[in-house]
């Protein structure tokens, strides 16, 4: 069970006490769920019943039970408790690292597509300039790849649409991904998700049925010019520099983008997609493949190896490892378990990203997506014993971190792909 999908379940069991009377409030239009904080305990938390407890005119942890009794008879659902003064924190069934692996290693580059736009079709008339041009175009593609129908109509000039830039809500801070956020950057003008759109959030009581209306209310797309025609970076730092920063932002066309070096955040995504690549061939080499399961080594202790041997037709690495200390360069001492439950949360987050892109047209929150994803694969690869070192034989643990490691590969190369950048083997 994906956060969106438990986000659902939450919300599901809301309206059902709703309905059965056990609660007078209105239903959320969305419930965040996120890792349980201090104090908590499970898989995740969410303070929904603290949200709730005023409208209802009772206590948070009555509110809480309410909500309690009802998720324990939800499938996936293992326990429930509550802490505090009225979270509920939520275990699930089974091993969800696994079970979250083999889903994406069975879905391939379509993990985290859905239908929540199924029945919709969202018209875009891009400014007259590359950038409004690129952004239209992956716009489009992520409307498309979450069911819905897209049309990139050329030829807006400033001042045509049916709003102005900023009408479709507030600008959101750079990096930012709140679960249950639909603001909106300007520049996307009558943005999906957004006051005056015809785009609505998908949840569960939102569009996406097949006896939905197909508004094609123009959207006009606007974002801050590039200042030059950036074809001299060639074609994938040139669409990253363009679709990475915030549209309200002005984009920077220098030659950072081709660095290859920690610093580039496109050739961070990269180089973490080659990498899962590269270790993907080396454990053939050493005659093991991936297979889910719990990453953990069970004992005492774990010496962790080298997480890739490379060959001569290995690319070297960074320079700079991440994670090294400021003052000897030197890698701080390894903490296996602690890496895979951050690109875990990462990975298990993707669907909502694309969603949430599409109904805002937003593609610069995928691609900053696409860099937490990298940021957590690399320290996984780096630190992590993926592979075996020396005499030692293949565990199960190996085989479950490197099909931990298969699966960011293959977000961030569906990723890149809908961004309409290439994911190489080698770099």
């Amino acid at each position: 069970m994906t956060p969106v999908e438990l986000s659902r379940t939450v919300l599901h069991a809301v309206r059902s006490a709703v309905d059965a009377g056990e609660l007078a409030v209105a239903v959320p239009e969305t419930v965040k769920v996120a890792p349980p904080g201090p104090g908590g305990c499970g898989d995740y938390a969410t303070n929904v019943a603290l949200r709730l407890a005023r409208p209802a005119g009772r206590p948070a942890d009555e509110v809480a039970e309410v909500l309690r009794a009802r998720l324990l008879r939800a499938c996936g659902v293992r326990d429930v408790a509550i802490t505090g003064p009225g979270f509920l924190n939520i275990s699930l069934d089974g091993d969800v690292e696994a079970a979250l692996v083999r889903r994406i290693l069975g879905q391939g580059l379509r993990y985290g597509h859905g239908d929540g736009l199924r029945g919709r079709t969202v018209v875009l008339r891009p400014a007259d300039e590359i950038r409004a041009a690129v952004v239209a175009e992956v716009a489009a593609r992520l409307v498309e790849a979450q069911g819905g129908r897209a049309e990139v109509v050329h030829g807006a000039t400033a001042g045509e649409g049916d709003a102005t830039p900023g009408d479709a809500g507030d600008s959101e801070p750079n990096g930012s991904s709140g679960t249950d956020s639909d603001a909106t950057p300007s520049g996307r003008t009558a943005a999906a998700g957004a006051p005056g759109s015809d785009i609505t959030p998908g949840s569960d009581d939102a569009p996406g049925n097949d006896n939905a209306a197909a508004p094609t209310t123009p959207h006009l797309i606007r974002p801050v010019p590039a200042p030059r025609d950036p074809a001299h970076l060639g074609p994938a730092a040139a669409r990253w520099a363009l679709l990475h920063p915030a549209p309200h932002d002005r984009p920077s066309l220098g030659a950072e983008h081709l660095a290859q070096r920690e610093g580039n955040p496109l050739f961070r995504v990269r180089y973490a997609h080659a990498r899962t690549r590269a270790v993907a061939r080396n454990a053939a080499r050493l005659g093991f493949a991936a297979e889910p399961g719990p990453t953990e080594t069970p004992g005492p202790t774990e010496t962790p190896g080298p997480t890739e041997a490379p060959g001569p037709t290995e690319a070297p690495g960074p320079t700079k490892a991440p994670g090294a200390t400021k003052a000897t360069g030197t890698p701080e001492p390894p903490q296996t378990p602690a890496y895979a439950p951050a690109l875990v949360r990462a990975l298990a987050d993707h669907p909502r990203v694309l969603a949430q892109a599409a109904r805002d047209l937003a593609p610069d929150r995928l691609a900053r997506h696409l860099v937490v994803v990298a940021d957590a694969t690399l320290d996984l690869l780096t630190y992590a014993a993926v592979l075996p070192a020396g005499e030692e034989k293949p565990s199960a643990a190996h085989r479950a971190r490197l099909a931990l490691a298969e699966a960011a590969g293959t977000v961030l190369a569906g990723g890149l792909t809908l961004l309409g950048i290439d994911a190489p083997e080698h770099l």
